[in-house]
């Protein structure tokens, strides 16, 4: 069995599956985790060298299962992306304070619970990735985005720290930056008449952080933006 094996979360129609072709196409075998089981058998049925794992990632025994059975049936990731997000918009004095902390969950916990689980096995053998999509809220409170800013700046904190561990590891820790309007369905019937520049395309955001991945130990990166050559920033 190939020890080429990619973990990623929140595997849904944009990024998530982006990033399950992208690994696959390069040979890995990978492990797709996301709430919607539908929607990842479907996804397994079209990459054969991805498989399912339906969890809640906020959910920690529900983590900690989805992770046992990637162990058993796919083997231990050398990368692992975390792309599931928590997200709410609202004034800080109106949002439900249990929405902040769910995203908290999701953002954070989930992401150190992972890197808690996985690291040891990556730092034993000497090399492994672990990355997170973010987005600009991680490098500023905006008005409206107390529900969500806070978790995503605390995300790349943490991964900052664990980067600062792990790298002499052998374990190239890593924070992208998604400054954009992905190109999904939703935000395609939000902005329905945006030109095709508006939107960064999820298999070319999958295509750098496959890139990031693999950069050569001499020149790693940690804070990596991504956004179109048209965006405002």
């Amino acid at each position: 069995m190939s020890d080429k094996i990619a973990l990623i979360t929140g595997v849904g129609p944009g990024t998530g599956a982006a990033l399950a072709r992208r690994f696959a196409n390069g040979g890995y075998r990978v492990a797709m985790l996301a709430r919607d089981g539908e929607r990842l058998a479907a996804l397994q049925s079209e990459i054969p060298a991805a498989v399912a794992f339906a969890c809640d990632v906020a959910d920690n025994a529900s983590l900690g299962q989805a992770l046992d059975a990637v162990e058993a049936e796919v083997g231990s990731p050398t990368v692992v992306v975390h792309n599931a997000v928590g997200g709410a918009f609202g004034n800080f004095q109106d949002i439900d304070p249990a929405i902040l902390e769910r995203n908290f969950q999701v953002n954070v916990m989930a992401f150190l619970n992972l890197a808690r689980r996985l690291a040891p096995a990556m730092t034993a053998r000497g090399h492994g990735a672990i990355i997170a999509t973010g987005n600009t809220s991680a490098l500023r409170g905006k008005a409206n985005f107390a529900g969500f800013a806070p978790t995503k700046a605390a995300q790349r904190i943490l991964a900052e720290a664990m980067a600062r561990e792990l790298g002499p590891q052998g374990v190239h820790v890593a924070y992208v930056v998604i400054d954009a309007v992905i190109n999904v369905p939703w935000t395609r019937a939000r902005w329905p008449e945006a030109p095709e520049a508006f939107f960064i395309q999820p298999a070319d955001i999958a295509d750098e952080i496959w890139r990031l991945a693999h950069q050569p130990r001499s020149a790693w990166s940690f804070n990596v933006e991504l956004r179109p050559f048209g965006e405002t920033w």
